[in-house]
């Protein structure tokens, strides 16, 4: 290790992330080359649009399917996120249990679970190697007021055996991961690391593979519902796509559409990543059962060690852009890497001394509930998946399968899980949607404050923000 985060040289930022950083950016593929008639148009060449795909095509091998994407596959948060295959279901199970009953969502859940194990088979068969190890999530209290709030989410969880989740003490999380000042964790085992970048990739060469069309460089400036006898469509400046079915697949960058604007908030995201640690740092780390890390701080991080022995950390820094503004290039503000950065120090005192080497930043999808959704409407030709609100490494697999069975038309267990067709309410107008969520967050590192200075009890200040989140 050489140096802490603030000398020397700056770390490289933005240029997506870092994790294409081994390999470089990809060339990308053909744009659309004009006009065409397909029975499947998806718009999105992330996770959710290439799954989909990909299921679909299995199914239907005679099923023509073309996949438009603007940049290039894996370009927005498939190839950024901090690498958390993980069962969490978006927004909670409570409101579903309300609306769709226990047995349902317990169901819902134990899907989720297999879903980890469904991508880590597909990536096997496929012969995609993205670094996956499957060590679980933990979560730590890092102060009595996290502690609090730990155990809470411990005994709910005691109700929810779907889930797997353990409480352990301090010990017990110190056998797994040696946090400093970690007072306890909940860990869960339906959750594996993975190299997001490697992942998205080897999907999209996968889904090529089989016969589907990803036409990248060609950005999606209007979808037209089927209306009057006419099909459904993307236009593009480099031709109309008419299909069947048009399926909405952009996750963060939905706000770009005008008839979508309001509907997923883009929430950005930012990360860095050390330098490879020493042999010593690690034997005084841990971490040898690869679990993804989080903390239970209103605004939380989260974590990983990559496979090549670096601790790649993230959390919030700028929350949102005005007007739903969406970054180029990945870059993030030089607070937030020193934030991020005194964090990782605070957390890791072994990694104290390792250099940042990159940062990057992206948007998650926020609806106005936070909680995800799967639609189709087949009078339309319109469909969707997406707002995951930052855990959709898992649940775009399991959206994609489900996109596939409401496209086919197949009455099956996927097509009644309580997030599909679900109708949200949409998000504020501006100036109303920037001054609030920028708000909610100041309450929140407010009361994150306030928590780590000695207050024992979670903020009211959190409180509040909750409830004006509707989270």
């Amino acid at each position: 290790m050489s140096g802490s985060a603030s000398a020397g040289a700056q770390p490289a930022n933005g240029a997506v992330s870092f994790w294409y950083a081994g390999q470089g950016l990809p060339a990308p593929r053909p744009p659309l080359a004009g006009d065409a008639d397909v029975d499947v148009a998806i718009i999105g060449a992330g996770y959710t649009g290439l799954w989909t795909a990909y299921y679909l095509k299995r199914a239907r091998p005679d099923l023509e399917i073309t996949v438009l994407e603007r940049r290039f596959a894996g370009y927005g948060a498939s190839g950024r996120n901090g690498g958390w295959l993980t069962n969490t279901m978006t927004g909670g199970r409570d409101k579903y249990v309300l609306s769709h009953g226990r047995d349902l969502v317990a169901r819902f859940q134990l899907l989720l679970n297999e879903t980890v194990d469904e991508v880590i088979t597909v990536a096997r068969a496929e012969g995609i190697d993205a670094d996956i190890a499957k060590g679980g999530e933990l979560n730590v209290a890092l102060n009595p007021a996290q502690l609090r709030r730990l155990q809470a989410w411990a005994q709910a969880e005691e109700q929810w055996p779907e889930s797997g989740a353990r409480l352990l003490d301090a010990a017990g999380t110190a056998e797994r991961v040696r946090i400093a000042g970690a007072l306890g964790g909940l860990h869960q085992p339906h959750c594996a690391r993975i190299q997001p970048a490697k992942l998205v990739r080897g999907l999209a060469d996968a889904v090529e593979a089989l016969g589907v069309r990803i036409c990248e460089q060609t950005p999606v400036t209007e979808i037209r519902p089927a209306a009057g006898g006419r099909p459904a469509a993307a236009v593009t400046p480099r031709g109309t796509v008419r299909a069947r079915f048009v399926l909405r697949a952009t996750e963060g960058f939905t706000a770009g559409f005008r008839a979508t604007h309001r509907d997923w908030l883009p929430m950005n995201s930012s990360m860095i990543v050390t330098e490879p640690l020493s042999d010593a740092a690690w034997e005084r780390i841990g971490w040898e059962h690869m679990d993804t890390v989080g903390d239970l701080a209103h605004a939380y991080m989260y974590a990983q060690r990559t496979a090549d022995g670096r601790i790649a950390l993230g959390g919030r820094g700028v929350p949102y852009r005005f007007g739903s503004r969406t970054d180029a290039d990945g870059a993030t503000q030089p607070g937030t890497v020193r934030s991020l950065a005194a964090l990782l120090r605070t957390m890791f005192p072994a990694a104290g001394g390792a250099r940042i080497e990159h940062a990057w930043a992206g948007v998650l999808g926020v609806p106005r509930d936070w909680r995800a959704s799967v639609g189709l409407d087949a009078r339309s030709g319109m469909g969707w998946a997406g707002g995951y609100v930052g855990t959709g490494v898992a649940a775009s697999n399991l959206a994609g399968r489900t996109l596939r069975d409401l496209v086919l038309g197949a009455d099956s267990e996927l097509a009644a899980m309580p997030w599909v067709n679900r109708k949200v309410r949409r998000w504020e107008p501006e100036p109303l949607r920037w001054l609030g969520v920028h708000a909610m967050y100041r309450a929140y590192h407010a009361a994150d404050r306030a928590e780590r200075d000695g207050r024992a009890d979670t903020s009211p200040i959190a409180r509040a923000a909750d409830l004006v989140s509707g989270r």
